[in-house]
């Protein structure tokens, strides 16, 4: 699949951690009649994940929801007791960022945007993009090339709205 505007993402059941432990999330309910940021990163606690692209997004949410946003997701191939811990250390979770983890990264596969770098440790991981999403379908779609955090990012995407 190629992310590009008019295209409608796949269902992908994802993983998140509810109050009683990890659930199972249908990426289609979340998206379905609403207006979505999703954005995708390498990896939880992950240098420019953690310093540049989750704090973007930190910056830009009362924007993003003065646009209309209902939700800014963030999509990495993690389990959901990483991606909790790192939501809460980061204080993204407490800003309005859902964390879904794409925990045996099947919906990054099926995207395209999957990559590995074994030097770094990781493998099969998730190509770093965002998105605008209406029920659904792609609105706006920022892809950064496999090891760049630029246009991806929450003001950028903010920028492209």
């Amino acid at each position: 699949m190629t992310l590009a505007v008019g295209e409608r993402l796949p269902e992908a059941s994802m993983v998140t951690m509810g109050a009683d432990g990890p659930e199972t999330v249908s990426l289609s309910d979340k998206l379905a009649g609403r207006k979505v940021v999703l954005f995708a990163l390498p990896g939880a606690y992950t240098g420019p994940c953690s310093t540049i692209h989750v704090p973007s997004f930190m910056r830009v949410m009362d924007q993003l929801k003065a646009k209309g946003v209902d939700e800014v997701i963030c999509v990495s191939v993690n389990d959901p007791f990483a991606l909790a811990a790192w939501g809460k250390s980061t204080g993204a979770s407490e800003a309005g960022i859902t964390f879904l983890g794409d925990a045996d990264g099947s919906f990054t596969k099926t995207l395209g945007v999957d990559f590995t770098a074994p030097h770094l440790g990781l493998i099969g991981r998730s190509n770093r993009y965002a998105l605008v999403l209406e029920d659904g379908v792609i609105t706006v779609a920022q892809v950064d090339q496999p090891g760049v955090c630029d246009i991806s990012t929450g003001e950028n995407l903010l920028a492209a709205m």
